[in-house]
């Protein structure tokens, strides 16, 4: 069975017609159209919640009689958007989010856990005014990425709040620290990277009334 066909199958066996797929997919009903005729296909973004509105994996859906359709996607693509996607999640749901710690790991440290399916990720640091951490990501029990960072509070004024304000808009494109900039009335955050999700090094640094009062240095990337 091709792409096509089995998007127009599990939109029928959930009972949607293409306007409401469409409205659940944040697309027009014509996109819909073209990706159940073969005209066109959906981007990464959408194939990943076309998955998880369906219940279906991202292989199953793309894999024609049982072969990888390489015109659709790149394998590697569609992982790597999948783990950037679940890492903003789980970023979003921890430190950020001021949710309860976990267990330590080590003697003293700071640790917070979350998991979908089969994806793992654990930040663990030590440290308060000057600290250190990692943030790793596991797959099926593989170690697939990690972030080492280490940072401390430079000035008087600092806000653990605004920080965790800025780090709540971590974007899935670069899905490491915060944006490259946010601001609250006095506080300015300014984030710059080099490289990218396979290897890559970066900056984060908070200012009040123009005047750094916390810095931070990290970098990883893809373990394999």
């Amino acid at each position: 069975m091709r792409f096509e066909q089995k998007v127009l199958q599990l939109r029928k066996q959930h009972g949607f017609s293409q306007e409401e797929l469409a409205e659940k997919m944040g697309v027009s009903r014509q996109a819909i159209g073209k990706w159940e005729s073969g005209t066109a296909s959906p981007d990464i973004e959408n194939l990943i919640r076309l998955s998880e509105l369906f219940g279906v994996s991202v292989d199953r859906l793309i894999k024609d009689d049982d072969q990888c359709n390489s015109e659709l996607f790149e394998t590697k693509e569609i992982e790597d958007t999948q783990m950037k996607a679940f890492i903003v999640r789980a970023a979003k749901s921890t430190y950020a989010a001021k949710a309860p710690e976990s267990k330590p790991s080590r003697p003293s440290s700071h640790d917070f856990t979350y998991q979908e399916g089969d994806y793992l990720y654990i930040d663990s640091y030590v440290g308060s005014g000057k600290f250190s951490g990692q943030e790793v990501v596991w797959n099926k029990g593989e170690p697939v990425w990690s972030m080492n960072y280490c940072g401390r509070v430079t000035g008087e004024n600092f806000s653990g709040d605004f920080l965790k304000e800025a780090l709540l808009l971590i974007p899935i494109e670069q899905p490491f620290r915060g944006p490259g900039t946010y601001q609250r009335g006095q506080y300015s955050y300014h984030c710059s990277i080099n490289g990218d999700f396979a290897w890559f090094q970066g900056v984060e640094e908070i200012y009040y009334d123009q005047i750094k009062i916390y810095e931070l240095y990290f970098h990883g990337g893809k373990i394999e």
